[in-house]
């Protein structure tokens, strides 16, 4: 009987998991290379050089530090914002209030690299917290309570789901981002469904990788696309089985950044990897050294910052706004990983919990 019931459930989720990907399908809109070629020559190469020079013009990347997790957020001086992945679920508050501290309350896009807890955990808390555009996620489903929940809060905020296509494109306000992968419907690897973005700021590139592995990086030089990047977020936090020597010298970086939590039972970055790294003379950041990083471009020029006044939101500071659980049709509220948590689970803030709700006793709230 349980047995069947799992089966049941799976297929419910498949079911609900097509529904999504195909509400979307045709969301994307690919830019051609010699479309964006004149955009460009349009847009940046006749303007005034007072406009040109406009210090304001930036766009900024923040390696939020998650620990042995990722998140990373990108915003430009038009108030256009995006998420690429949002920590463990224990990074849901620390997430959410790092974005709030940028003065943000519109996401254009949120993505979830892939279905693993380290990347996608506190997507839910940001979906259900912030007004977001458009989420996109790859092309492959989990049976995991994490992954559903990140189903249940695009389902609440009446979101649809955009997959992730290798090959298109979009605009992050006067950004292109190019989705470089997955090339494929079936990796053994979950972490190979990995989204590879690549973005380009006017002369400026950076690549993101998730957790793609040697294999999808193989897969991807195979097919020839152009990663030349001033910047590379390291693949898998800095393990070994990622940032192949071939790649590395494919995409020919200035800088590189690892977001890796210290003192990990990974013992990532491997050697290996740091090895890799200085053979080819990048300059390498790390978030377990430096805690959040932050990168600005004007489109030219890249200063990365390791001493912002940002900076100092470290993960043990105890926040403003506080963020507990709640379920469709329990009566009391919860920290997340509490164990009266049975289904799935829906973030609010403590202050509003408190209108309608009683506190958990088993998780001490």
């Amino acid at each position: 009987m349980f047995k069947q019931s799992k089966k049941i459930m799976s297929l419910i989720l498949l079911i609900v998991f097509t529904i999504f990907f195909t509400a979307c399908s045709s969301s994307n809109t690919n830019i051609s290379d010699n479309e964006f070629k004149k955009y460009k020559e349009e847009k940046f190469n006749t303007q005034d050089s007072t406009k040109s020079n406009n210090v304001d013009d930036i766009i900024k990347i923040h390696f939020i530090d998650v620990g042995q997790a990722d998140s990373i957020l990108i915003q430009d001086s038009n108030n256009n914002t995006m998420l690429i992945d949002a920590g463990n679920n224990d990074d849901s508050d620390l997430v959410v209030n790092y974005i709030r501290s940028q003065g943000i309350n519109t996401i254009n896009y949120v993505i979830g690299t892939h279905p693993h807890e380290d990347h996608i955990g506190g997507l839910d808390a940001v979906i259900n917290n912030f007004n977001v555009s458009k989420v996109i996620l790859p092309k492959v489903t989990s049976t995991t309570k994490t992954y559903k929940d990140v189903l249940l809060s695009i389902k609440n905020k009446k979101l649809s789901i955009t997959p992730a296509v290798a090959g298109k494109s979009f605009f992050l306000g006067d950004t292109k981002c190019e989705i470089i992968s997955p090339n494929n419907s079936q990796y053994d690897d979950l972490n190979n469904y990995s989204v590879v973005l690549k973005l380009t700021y006017k002369n400026n590139s950076f690549l993101f990788t998730g957790d793609c592995e040697d294999f999808c990086e193989n897969e991807i030089l195979s097919l020839g696309y152009d990663l030349k990047s001033d910047l590379l977020k390291v693949g898998h936090h800095g393990s070994n089985s990622s940032t192949s020597l071939p790649f590395l010298k494919s995409v020919s970086p200035k800088y590189a950044v690892i977001s890796v939590g210290k003192n990990n039972k990974y013992h990532h970055p491997t050697q290996e990897t740091l090895d890799r790294l200085n053979s080819q003379n990048i300059k390498t950041y790390r978030t377990d050294e430096l805690g959040n990083i932050i990168v600005t471009s004007d489109g030219n020029n890249i200063v990365i910052d390791k001493t912002s006044t940002t900076n100092a939101i470290a993960r043990d500071v105890v926040y403003p706004i506080q963020y507990v659980y709640i379920t469709k049709t329990g009566k009391k509220y919860h920290k997340k990983n509490c164990s009266s948590l049975k289904s799935t689970t829906i973030s609010i803030s403590l202050e509003e919990a408190q209108k309608s709700y009683t506190p958990c006793s088993k998780c001490n709230l």
